[in-house]
């Protein structure tokens, strides 16, 4: 079984849109068309299960409305193999009724996104979302580190982060990007070994580039199979979870790629998939 545990829809009505924008930001060429019929025909490809799909509140008004649609959505989705968690901002007023209500309605986690929420992670608005949905149960996953496309500031560092984990002490929490994007360093020295799980979203390479789009000064910062392995092996492969960030990594390379990196086949069943499947409460 392989989970790729970050990846990303949006409706087919304004998916090409979406991704021309986002993809020309970050000088990044997608892989597939946005929407959940090109994550599942992706899926299908590379021979995914499961993938979780992770919604981006961008506002409060988006809160409800996404949240509602995927909820709508959410049987359909995972006829396809898609597991939807549900979206969060922290300026929601009504947090702690919406992360019930996802429960109620089965959702095993929640995404939030500093950098486009422009909230720093140690906040007091994010520590009560985190707060809240550790208490429920709920997985919460945050893109850490650099964003390829919202650079001028790292809105969850490596420091905010250990703050977090200290003074919160949250259950269920996944740092995209393998801990913080472009602060390979950092990771390794300070937060590889802590009580957290980490993806491997949009975290080695090779990205495909937008055609004549300047890359940004961080577009091309991805990880040395050297580095991925050191890191890996030093948090624990039994925290590492598979994940691309599709439509931004085409799912069959990335599984190839993890097939190429050094990893032993023990290390390799547990990150592709074992680990997740545990996280997630899935049968084998």
């Amino acid at each position: 079984m392989i989970i790729d545990f970050h990846t990303h829809t949006f409706p087919e009505s304004i998916s090409k849109r979406v991704l021309e924008k986002l993809g020309k930001a970050a000088g990044v060429l997608p892989a597939t068309n946005g929407a959940a019929s090109g994550l599942a025909a992706s899926m299908k490809e590379a021979g995914i299960t499961y993938s979780v799909n992770l919604p981006v509140m961008t506002s409060i008004e988006q809160v409800s409305a996404v949240n509602n649609n995927l909820l709508n959505q959410k049987e359909t989705l995972l006829a396809d193999g898609i597991l939807t968690f549900g979206g969060m901002h922290p300026d929601y007023e009504n947090y702690r009724d919406e992360l019930h209500r996802l429960v109620r309605a089965g959702i095993k986690g929640i995404k939030l996104h500093p950098a486009y929420q422009r909230v720093d992670l140690d906040d007091i608005r994010m520590k009560r979302v985190i707060a809240c949905a550790s208490e429920l149960g709920l997985i919460t996953l945050i893109h850490a580190g650099i964003d390829i496309g919202l650079y001028d500031h790292n809105y969850s560092s490596v420091a905010q982060i250990l703050a977090v984990i200290k003074e919160v002490q949250p259950e269920k929490f996944v740092l995209a990007h393998m801990g913080n994007w472009a602060c390979w360093d950092e990771v390794e020295s300070d937060l590889a070994g802590a009580p957290v799980f980490l993806d491997t979203a949009f975290s080695i390479g090779p990205l495909d580039a937008y055609p004549d789009v300047l890359a940004g000064p961080y577009s091309r910062v991805v990880l040395e199979d050297k580095t991925f392995l050191r890191i890996a092996r030093k948090h624990g492969t039994e925290r590492i979870l598979f994940a691309t960030d599709s439509p931004w990594q085409p799912q069959k390379r990335y599984v190839k790629r993890f097939s190429e990196i050094g990893l032993t086949k023990e290390e390799q069943e547990r990150i592709l998939g074992e680990n997740a499947r545990k996280l997630l409460g899935l049968k084998k």
